[in-house]
């Protein structure tokens, strides 16, 4: 197989009717460690909007349990991914998502928020440091494959377009993102995670290297101090060399799902999805105490 093979068979598909296949084939073969990238930011930008990054402090999801969440959102976001909105796993991921989010108070517009950075973060995330940029397939094809998982968790007012995503996406941090202590705590905590996927002594330098990534809307947010220009400079060229080495290497023969990665630790004898995920937490924004020992509405 060449190296862009595979590029042409996405552009031979349907983009609304094989949209997850196309992001199947685009996640789990033309940019996985890239999109892991990405939707670890996704899900990292959005502390950074008050409301939801102290209801994840009040839950300790993110402070006391950093890895099982970690996981637990890896895993069942990516079981639909390779499985199938259709499928038993998939059927069963989005079920225990819902579970959780229906535990708990969130807003529609908290909830439409999260969806946007699925599908407008990994787009740019690529776009600058990818071994090539989306094709337009494909960035549809994402597009329409959240918005089939926003319908399945019951979100309304879903954008249509990627477009529409980036523009809800941008509007809604303008208007939302801001200071929160309990949210700089699960975002203190979530840099520490990614660094302890390293030996100890490069944990400073994984620090200051994860944060000369991070635009500077979201360091205002948590009130980090920004690294140096050339900081930044060298550490997003480093990024950027290591796309151009992977347009080198052979295209990916295999797929390679989240379940697959190194970073996944939480599971070494294996998971059941079902037994994934947060489990209600009394006293928590809207979450009352006969919901323990009960199952979750699905």
């Amino acid at each position: 197989m060449k190296r862009f093979e595979r590029l042409e068979q996405i552009r031979r598909m349907d983009p609304y009717r094989d949209a997850s296949e196309i992001y199947r084939l685009m996640s789990a073969y033309e940019f996985p460690w890239d999109v892991t990238r990405a939707l670890e930011l996704a899900l990292y930008r959005t502390y950074a909007v008050p409301g939801i990054g102290r209801l994840l402090a009040e839950t300790a999801e993110l402070t006391d349990r950093t890895q099982k969440r970690y996981d637990d959102t890896s895993l069942l976001l990516d079981a639909v991914v390779e499985h199938g909105f259709a499928s038993e796993e998939g059927r069963t991921a989005i079920r225990r998502i819902n579970q959780m989010h229906r535990s708990y108070d969130i807003t529609n517009d908290d909830m439409r928020y999260v969806l946007c950075t699925f599908v407008v973060t990994p787009k740019r995330w690529i776009d600058a440091y990818g071994w090539r940029r989306l094709s337009r397939h494909e960035t549809v094809a994402c597009a329409v494959h959240y918005r089939t998982l926003g319908r399945h968790m019951g979100i309304k007012d879903i954008p249509g377009t990627y477009e529409e995503f980036e523009s809800c996406l941008d509007a809604y941090e303008e208007a939302h993102f801001g200071w929160d202590e309990d949210a700089r705590r699960v975002s203190d905590a979530t840099l520490d995670l990614m660094a302890s996927w390293y030996p100890r002594p490069l944990a400073p330098v994984l620090r200051t290297a994860t944060l000369a990534l991070l635009d500077d809307p979201l360091l205002r947010a948590f009130r980090y101090t920004p690294p140096s220009p050339a900081t930044r400079a060298w550490v997003r060229r480093a990024v950027r060399l290591r796309g151009r080495a992977v347009r080198l290497m052979p295209p990916r023969r295999t797929p390679h799902y989240a379940r697959q990665n190194r970073e996944i630790k939480g599971y070494p004898n294996g998971y059941r999805l079902e037994d994934l995920g947060t489990r209600p937490v009394p006293g928590v924004r809207g979450c009352p105490v006969r919901h323990l020992g009960e199952p979750a509405a699905e």
